[in-house]
C-alpha cells in the first residue's frame, strides 16, 4: 500500500473512531438527562403528594365523605331548604317533637327543647337577637342547622351558606349538613348571631379538640353559661325569652347518617318522612319562638299552627 493510500485509511480510522466517540458522549448525555429529568419528576410526584395531603386535611374531608355540593347545584339546595311551603309546614305542626326537658342537659339526651327563661331582653339593632353557638365538627349541631334554616328562612334571607358534614371522627360521623360560617342573614324582625367555635378538623396540637373558628364574645359566654353551665352545644337563645340546648326528641343526627344534602332537602318536602316530621316539628316550635316576640309577625310565619304551639313554649 502506498503512503497516500495510508494516509488516507488513517484518515478514515480516526473519523470513525471521531464519530463513534462523539456518538457515546451523546448518548452518555442522553442517559444523564433521562435520569436528571426522572429526578425530577419523582421530586415533583412527591411534592404533589405532600400537596394533595395537606389540601385534604386543611378541607376536613374525610375519606369518601363530600363537602356537598358548590356552584348552581349549591343554589338549588339553598333554594329547596328556604322555600319550603307554608302549607307543608302547617300540615306537620310539632310533628314528631316533644317539647319538655330542661336547660342543661347534655345535647345527645335530647328532649331539652326550648325553655322559657326569665332573662333581660337580648337585641341587636333595635330588634329581637337569636343567638346561636355551635360547631362544624358537632352531629347534633348539624342537625339543628336544618331545622334553623327552614324556620329562619321565614323571617328573613340567608346568603352565603355553604355545606359541611360534621367530623369523620365523632359519633354519629359525618352527618351532613351546613355552616353558618362567612354566611349573613337579612331581616326586619329579628337579628340573628351565630357563632361556630371551630372547623370540623381535628387539631394536630390537640387531638381530643378541633381548630379553632370563631370565638363568643364575653356577653355571649355569660348566656351561654347562665342557662346551660356544662357549655353544651348546639345553644340557642331566642331574644332572651326561650333558650336550648341539644336536639328536640326525637329528631337527631341519626336521622340524616348516610344521606346526601340533596337527599336531606328531599325529605324535609315529604311530610309523612322521618326528616319531615322531626325537623319541620323543629323548625315550628322555633318559628313559634321567634312569633312570641315578634308579636306573631308576619302572618306569613305566624299561622295559626304556629301559633298553637306557642302555649306549649
Amino acid at each position: 500500500m502506498g503512503k497516500a493510500s495510508r494516509t488516507k485509511s488513517d484518515i478514515s480510522r480516526r473519523e470513525k473512531i471521531a464519530a463513534q466517540r462523539a456518538a457515546a458522549r451523546r448518548a452518555e448525555q442522553r442517559r444523564r438527562i433521562l435520569i436528571a429529568s426522572g429526578s425530577v419528576i419523582a421530586v415533583l410526584a412527591i411534592v404533589l403528594a405532600f400537596v394533595l395531603v395537606k389540601m385534604t386535611s386543611g378541607s376536613g374531608k374525610a375519606a369518601g365523605a363530600s363537602n356537598g355540593p358548590t356552584g348552581a347545584a349549591l343554589s338549588s339546595l339553598v333554594n329547596d331548604v328556604t322555600t319550603i311551603p307554608t302549607s307543608m309546614l302547617d300540615q306537620v305542626g310539632g310533628g314528631s317533637i316533644t317539647n319538655g326537658g330542661s336547660i342543661g342537659a347534655s345535647p345527645s339526651s335530647g328532649g331539652n327543647f326550648f325553655t322559657a327563661v326569665n332573662g333581660s331582653a337580648l337585641t341587636s339593632g333595635g330588634k329581637p337577637e337569636f343567638l346561636y353557638i355551635g360547631a362544624e365538627y358537632c352531629p347534633y349541631c348539624a342537625a339543628q342547622r336544618w331545622a334553623m334554616i327552614v324556620a329562619l328562612s321565614r323571617f328573613g334571607t340567608f346568603s352565603g351558606l355553604s355545606t359541611i358534614h360534621s367530623s369523620s371522627i365523632d359519633t354519629p360521623a359525618n352527618i351532613p349538613t351546613w355552616t353558618f360560617y362567612k354566611s349573613s342573614y337579612t331581616s326586619k324582625y329579628l337579628t340573628f348571631t351565630p357563632v361556630e367555635l371551630t372547623t370540623n378538623v381535628p387539631d394536630s396540637s390537640s387531638p381530643s379538640n378541633y381548630v379553632p373558628l370563631q370565638t363568643a364574645t364575653a356577653a355571649q359566654q355569660v348566656l351561654w353559661k347562665q342557662y346551660d353551665p356544662a357549655g353544651s352545644i348546639p345553644f340557642m337563645d331566642i331574644g332572651g325569652k326561650y333558650a336550648a340546648v341539644g336536639n328536640p326528641q326525637p329528631f337527631g343526627p341519626l336521622d340524616l347518617q348516610g344521606m346526601t344534602w340533596n337527599q336531606v332537602a328531599a325529605a324535609l318536602r315529604d311530610p309523612s318522612s322521618t326528616i319531615g316530621q322531626g325537623a319541620l316539628g323543629t323548625a315550628n316550635y322555633i318559628t313559634a319562638a321567634i312569633c312570641k316576640l315578634t308579636g306573631n309577625q308576619p302572618a306569613s310565619a305566624c299561622t295559626p299552627a304556629v301559633q298553637a304551639l306557642e302555649a306549649k313554649l
